[in-house]
This record gives C-alpha cells, structure tokens and sequence, in this order.
C-alpha cells in the first residue's frame, strides 16, 4: 500500500474533504488537489436508453405499444484510491433518442441506446466504465400484419477497474473524524455499492389482441437497483416521459384516437464526487 504524508487538520483526521462537483454533461479533466489520495464517487450512472413508439395497423388484428428503454449502470459510495496530482478524465453518458422516426405506420420503431458513462486517470489508469442501458424497438410489423416484434431496452453492464478503498478514516468537510464506511449519502443508501442497471419494461408481446384495441406503453428501467424510476410509458393517450439519472425512457401506446403515441428518451448520466485523504 503506498503511504502518505498525513496533514493533521484540528481534528487528527487529516485534510478536510474538499466540496462534491457534480458533473451532467460532456467529457472534460480535472485533477487531484496535493495531499489527497482518494476520490469519493456519491454517485454515477451511465445514460439510459431511449423508448420506442406505439402503432396502429389497419388489418392486422391488434395492435401494439412501445417497449421501455433499458437503464445504465451505477456506482452509489464508492471510494477509490488516486494519486495526488494526476489528471482525472471524464465523459458523462447520455440518454438515448427515443424510437418515433418514421411518420404514420411506417416501419421499424428503434429507440438508441444511450452512452457509457467513464472516470480514469492518468496514472491509476481506469477507476469504472459504466456501462448505458439499450434502446427499445418494434420491428417486423406491416400495414395489413404480421403484427410487429417488440423488444425491450438491455441493461447497461458495470464494469469496476480502480482500487476501492474500503478501510480508513477521513476528515469531513467540517473535521470530524469519519470512517470510510460511513458514507452513504447515495442513491442507494449503501457504502461500496455497484451494479447493472435494469431492463425496460415488456409484458408479453407488447401487442393487443383486435383492431383497434388499447395498450399502454410500458415503463423504462429503473435506475439505482430500483431506486430513481424509469420513464413511465404512455397512458392510452399520450406519449411515454423521459428517463431521468440514467433510467429508460418509457413507451408509446396504442388508442384508437391517438394511434401512434411517442415513447420517449432514456436519462443522461451523472458523476457526482469530492476528494478525500484516507488515512
């Protein structure tokens, strides 16, 4: 384990933690300030994927609504090790577009996955590549039937690189002496958390059985194991609402007086953090 030089503060504990930045959009750099040797990631979720629309047929015998967009993955309280110093690169995720590209029945309906949310720095090498949840579709349908494929959003995939560190005391913002562990101002409660995110939401096929049938669209998946909801899909009229913090976007409907109802777009991502020196 490399040691460092401990900068006693009035409380023992060593430099205060610095203030938490809170990243939405873009990719950039920023750097770890001299005397620290830890970054403390509250929060970061990859962009979640967009929601396909809902459509009407003429002949086909049903109709169908518009799968949820999956949800990225996630990092709640993690704590990695960095060098005082170094350059830290970042690009945050965003949301994918949703699936209503072609006007009247028009065919496919394919929503975007949204993008990987990173962190890595220039000489710890990568600390997590999380990974964006999947867009929806609906695909194969004609005019006159078959009646389409729906398919829901994937869940994005976290993958974890960095050295964690899950032992030590810190300083807080205010001096107080604090263990690693107590951190759990996070989505999910939770020190040391990771994980994939969710599916979009699909029951059966996504089609109703009847011309002219109603079906609502389906949610988007949630983000933060289940705790920032997803898009939710359209009513029986009405489009499907966006994704927020990394979530699916929800799906379009199918209603005789609003035929092709929108799905919507996936989340963007977010990285929230703050340096400490652990001790």
């Amino acid at each position: 384990m490399t040691h460092y030089t401990l900068l006693v503060g009035s409380s023992g504990g060593g430099l205060p933690a610095t203030s938490f930045v809170e990243l939405t959009s873009g990719s950039s750099t920023f750097s770890v300030p001299d005397g620290y040797n830890a970054i403390h990631i509250e929060y970061a979720v990859g962009g979640g994927g967009g929601a396909a629309g809902g459509v009407g047929y003429d002949k086909a015998g049903g109709e169908s609504a518009g799968a949820g967009g999956g949800s990225g993955a996630y990092v709640s309280d993690k704590i990695f090790s960095v060098t005082e110093g170094e350059t830290i690169t970042y690009s945050i995720g965003s949301g994918g577009a949703p699936g209503n590209q072609t006007a009247n029945f028009g065919q496919p309906r394919i929503a975007d996955a949204g993008t990987n949310t990173t962190l890595s720095g220039s000489t710890t090498g990568s600390l997590f590549t999380l990974g964006a949840g999947g867009g929806s579709s609906g695909t194969g349908g004609g005019v006159q039937g078959p009646l389409r494929t729906n398919t829901a959003g994937t869940a994005g995939t976290a993958t974890i690189d960095g050295t964690e560190v899950t032992s030590g005391i810190f300083a807080d913002s205010d001096n107080s002496v604090q263990n690693v562990t107590s951190n759990t101002s996070g989505p999910t409660s939770t020190f040391n958390d990771s994980g994939n995110g969710a599916a979009g939401d699909l029951t059966g096929t996504g089609n109703c059985s009847g011309d002219n049938c109603t079906i609502a669209g389906f949610d988007g998946g949630d983000s933060y194991a289940g705790n920032v909801a997803g898009g939710a899909g359209a009513p029986i009229s009405g489009d499907g609402t966006a994704g927020t913090r990394g979530s699916g976007g929800g799906g379009g409907s199918h209603h005789p007086s609003s035929p092709a109802s929108d799905g919507a777009a996936g989340g963007d991502g977010e990285i929230k953090y703050r340096f400490l020196q652990v001790i």
